[in-house]
Formats: structure tokens, C-alpha cells, sequence
């Protein structure tokens, strides 16, 4: 099993599939990492050897390409860095409300959580 970066790599994917387990590598990034290395997209990972692993390894590490905690760290920061400065997307984060523009009237729930029921005012 490859790992890279403190993240095992399925070896029963496609290189290219595989590499977007690790933070921060979408699917163009995979792309451009394994052009780079030299390795065909469609190459699973069990069948890398083991220099091509290094070259993939080396190229995310000292490619400057922030991945797993430390992007994860990076982008807390900014979160905090809104909430802390006050503005409208720092309050709904605080809120945990949706920063995005999206509607709450109806939807949100993934944001707001379970539904809190209010029960009537008794007359």
C-alpha cells in the first residue's frame, strides 16, 4: 500500500482517482503530478514501482504544494481571521449558519443541524 504524506493510497484505483484521497489534490492536480512524473493516468497504484512513488512523493512534498495539515491549518486560520475581524461571512461562520448566500427559510440543515421544534405560544 502507497503512502503518501500520512495518507494510504488505495492501490486498487487509478493514479489519478488515487492521489485525490490526500487534502488538497483535486483530479487537475493528480493530472499534472503523475504528467510530471512520467507515470500514465490510468496506472493503479499496485502496479507503481517504487521509484515512481518516490518521484510522486518528492513532487508533492518539495513541489511547494500545501496538502493535509498544514493546508488544513491554513485555511482555519482564515476562518478564524474572519470571525475574529467581525465581518458578515466571520458571523455566520460563528453562527453556523451558511457563509455562501444560500436561502435558511427552508433548507440549511446540513449548516443548522437538527430541527430545534418551537412549540406555540399557549393562549
Amino acid at each position: 500500500m502507497a503512502r503518501i504524506v500520512g495518507v494510504d493510497l488505495p492501490s486498487n484505483k487509478r493514479g489519478e482517482i488515487a492521489l485525490t484521497y490526500i487534502y488538497g489534490i483535486g483530479r487537475s492536480s493528480a493530472r499534472d503530478i503523475l504528467k510530471e512524473a512520467g507515470i500514465d493516468y490510468d496506472v493503479k497504484v499496485k502496479d507503481w514501482s517504487d521509484e515512481q512513488l518516490t518521484t510522486v512523493r518528492e513532487l508533492i512534498n518539495g513541489g511547494q504544494m500545501k496538502v493535509e495539515g498544514e493546508l488544513r491549518s491554513i485555511v482555519q486560520m482564515n476562518i478564524k481571521r474572519l470571525m475574529d475581524i467581525g465581518c458578515y461571512r466571520g458571523i455566520r461562520h460563528r453562527n453556523g449558519l451558511p457563509v455562501r448566500g444560500q436561502h435558511t427559510k427552508n433548507n440549511a440543515r446540513t449548516r443548522k443541524g437538527k430541527k430545534k421544534t418551537v412549540a406555540n405560544k399557549k393562549k
